[in-house]
């Protein structure tokens, strides 16, 4: 697993272990699908034909509205897979380090960046876990000044992805990455907080003591109120740049490339099908 690490966090006052904080990325820490902001410089690079940048575009859209469930996002994830099959790894390497800041720094949630002072401020270790791919998690990670993270990796043989998927960060995945963490670094879970917008993150915020859901989905929201979780509400994207120095070439690099980031493109633009069928 993919991880950054920083000093140790202060200990629980109940347990006397650590305490994380762990994030969802798309609607909770950054305004829109960081994975479907990526279409354009894909398709300028040819990676992707006009088709595929179209749907992105509008499933942008309608990922403001609607979620994907579980089953959508797997269907959509063996779709989209299978189309980046043979792409050249240092080139989607090049591309994302390239477009990355303009892209992403925009759309930073400021009560994003304040919620995670916060933590901070506590001694928490701040841990990111995405669908998206480690292309995109790492780098925003590191800016954030996340402790750890974890995407979603795509398989590399030969300098290019086959098509096949290592790890899928998302749903039970997502638990499975918090508690594997949690062993590693000595978190006490039922201390430890999560935040998603997703009914799909809900194995992940059901594994800690203190689940808060952000912008929810209309599913997670029914289960929010349900289960007596707190909401909060994200509405003011702000530069990400002008509070957090530039990581430099080689830090952004290091990032790794699997390519996640268009699976979960693919599940959104699944939730709009879903979306649509419900209105």
């Amino acid at each position: 697993m993919l991880c950054g690490v920083t000093e140790p966090a202060n200990p629980s006052p109940h347990t006397g272990r650590r305490v994380a904080a762990f994030f969802d990325l798309d609607k909770t820490i950054i305004a829109k699908s960081s994975t479907l902001a990526f279409s354009r410089p894909f398709f300028q690079e040819g990676l992707i034909n006009r088709r595929a940048v179209l749907k992105s575009a509008y499933a942008q859209f309608v990922f403001m509205l609607a979620g994907a469930d579980t089953d959508q996002m797997d269907r959509m994830r063996a779709h989209i897979t299978s189309l980046c099959s043979g792409w050249d790894v240092e080139q989607v390497n090049a591309i994302v380090e390239e477009t990355l800041h303009d892209i992403v720094d925009p759309l930073v949630y400021k009560e994003a960046t304040q919620l995670i002072a916060e933590h901070q401020e506590q001694g928490h270790d701040i841990v990111v876990l995405s669908a998206s791919g480690e292309e995109v998690v790492a780098p925003i990670s590191k800016l954030l000044g996340a402790d750890h993270w974890s995407g979603t990796r795509m398989v590399v043989a030969d300098g290019r992805y086959t098509g096949e998927v290592d790890f899928y960060c998302s749903a039970e995945n997502k638990a499975i990455a918090a508690n594997e963490l949690a062993e590693q670094n000595g978190y006490d879970l039922s201390e430890c907080h999560a935040y998603s917008d997703s009914i799909t993150d809900l194995p992940l915020l059901e594994a800690v003591g203190h689940p808060t859901v952000i912008n929810p989905d209309r599913a997670l929201r029914k289960e929010a109120v349900q289960r007596g979780w707190p909401s909060l509400a994200f509405d003011h994207p702000v530069s990400l740049r002008a509070r957090i120095p530039t990581p430099s070439r080689a830090a952004v690099t290091a990032a790794g490339v699997g390519m996640g980031a268009v699976a979960a493109a693919g599940a959104a633009w699944w939730g709009l099908r879903a979306w649509r069928r419900r209105r």
